[in-house]
């Protein structure tokens, strides 16, 4: 396997071409539609065309979703309202149609894909299509140890790599990015802060589902001596997922940067692919214009990591269930957006 170089993304990742979004714009004034009428919806239209080269827009017909699950050991610490090394059953909610996302993707017609990359549990308990990237059973525990070894945080990153490519050489033309983790908040916020410059209380949340006060102090806790941690390393984005991150983080950042160099769309979910971005744009500047931000989830780190990489949210309706959910409920609008671009009739004339 040949060394590694997250430098090369640079050169590799151009922006969506802005000469073809200067078409669309002029073709959007030629709509028979008072400027302004479709809100938002213009400058999504006008965004995928520039993704896609292309005026007019092409409907989005091949969307997917994938998401990446892993086990954290930070979670021992009670950090998370779920059982520590239970990501498992997350999994299998999603495989047996029962998660809010399968139900989700399949009203809208979406395959589902799931990657386990660092779960806690037998690889027997389940399908081998999504066993067989594991890098490790279970990430360790940020807060007195490093996440994974050099080596699997490279072997992770490459999976990610690896995985958008299959997409985009299958023809997928957006990507509904996800996570299925537990602990995998407390990683996110601490690359957050890292990143970010704060401290950990500014990107302490309550995770997906609620935990109470003296579980977010324990959180709050854990964060900080992972950002302790991950000071000395900033400057080595790879180092930096290997030491406070996870198989399943880092393997969410290698797809999202082979996806930009691939020109494939992806829709963010919550804190969790929002903190892979912010790591991403550190790798490649350019990267964050083939992304949009599903839905704000409530969690400060989010939050943070978004205003820092200029995304705007899509959508803010409170849920904070994660796990694709979000980004899914974005999908319509964005699905939307092309079929408007794509089939609105110009002014005669």
């Amino acid at each position: 396997m040949s060394a590694l170089n997250l430098d090369d993304f640079v050169d590799l990742i151009e922006r969506p071409d802005g000469g073809i979004r200067r078409d669309a714009e002029e073709r959007r004034e030629r709509l028979a539609l008072p400027p302004g009428a479709l809100g938002r919806l213009d400058e999504l239209g006008e965004w995928l065309a520039a993704a896609q080269q292309r005026v007019p827009v092409k409907p989005i017909e091949q969307p997917r979703v994938v998401l990446f699950a892993g086990d954290h050991g930070v979670s021992d610490l009670g950090v998370s309202a779920r059982p520590a090394r239970s990501t498992r059953r997350l999994v299998r909610a999603v495989l047996d149609g029962e998660s809010p996302a399968a139900i989700l993707a399949a009203r809208l017609g979406t395959p589902v894909r799931v990657i386990d990359m660092s779960l806690d549990c037998d690889p027997e308990d389940l399908p081998e299509d999504v066993t067989r990237h594991r890098v490790r059973r279970g990430s360790g525990r940020i807060d007195v140890e490093d996440a994974l070894t050099p080596d699997e945080a490279e072997r992770a990153f490459r999976t990610g790599m690896a995985i958008a490519d299959e997409e985009a050489d299958s023809g997928t033309d957006l990507l509904v990015l996800g996570d299925l983790s537990v602990g995998g908040t407390t990683a996110a916020a601490t690359l957050i802060a890292a990143l970010c410059g704060t401290d950990a209380s500014v990107v302490t949340g309550r995770g997906g589902a609620a935990i109470d006060d003296l579980a977010w102090m324990r959180k709050c806790a854990a964060i900080r001596d992972g950002l302790r941690r991950a000071r000395p390393v900033l400057g080595d984005q790879l180092q930096l997922l290997a030491t406070v991150g996870g198989a399943d983080l880092a393997a969410i950042t290698g797809f999202l940067l082979q996806s930009a160099v691939r020109h494939t769309p992806v829709i963010l979910d919550g804190v969790v692919s929002a903190a892979c971005a912010l790591v991403a744009q550190r790798v490649a500047f350019r990267a964050p214009d083939w992304w949009l931000a599903g839905q704000a989830s409530g969690e400060p780190g989010q939050e943070k990591a978004l205003d820092r990489i200029a995304l705007t949210p899509l959508l803010d309706h409170g849920v904070t269930i994660g796990e694709g959910t979000g980004a899914l409920l974005a999908l319509p609008l964005v699905q939307a957006a092309a079929a408007l671009h794509a089939e609105l009739p110009e002014r005669d004339g």
